[in-house]
């Protein structure tokens, strides 16, 4: 039986622009790319995690809002169910310690970057929703 790993993603959104950052060197998924965030610990609400991830992924301070989507993707490793939520940036500028790169993206740019197949659902959920708003 496959571990099931709970994970939250944060997209950040600046002037209309999101950040998108890629996995590093010599970890699973190495050099794809995805919203920032981790695995919720135990005694964590989603939303929580998500506010320790971003400090300690990002070194900044975001505020959660609203969910974006959850997907469950079957990766070699386990069961992922990622949950994204849009979230502001309240504090910092992102700083990279587990990411090689960070970029600010139009929503209609998402797609030019190779995602982590778990991140792919909310990548196109955000680029209908930019569209329709």
């Amino acid at each position: 039986m496959k571990k099931q790993i709970n994970v939250v993603g944060a997209v950040i959104r600046r002037d209309g622009s999101i950040l998108c950052a890629q996995r590093g060197a010599g970890g699973s998924l190495a050099g794809m790319w995805e919203f920032p965030g981790g695995k919720i610990e135990p005694g964590e609400t989603p939303r929580e995690a998500l506010e320790r991830e971003i400090v300690e992924e990002l070194q900044c301070r975001v505020s959660v809002g609203a969910q974006v989507t959850s997907t469950v993707h079957e990766y070699d490793f386990g069961i992922v169910t990622l949950t994204t939520y849009y979230c502001e940036l309240v504090e910092g500028i992102p700083v990279l310690s587990e990411h090689d790169a960070v970029v600010w993206l139009q929503p209609s740019q998402l797609r030019t970057l190779e995602w982590a197949p778990a991140d792919v659902p909310a990548v196109e959920l955000i680029e209908r929703e930019s569209v329709t708003q």
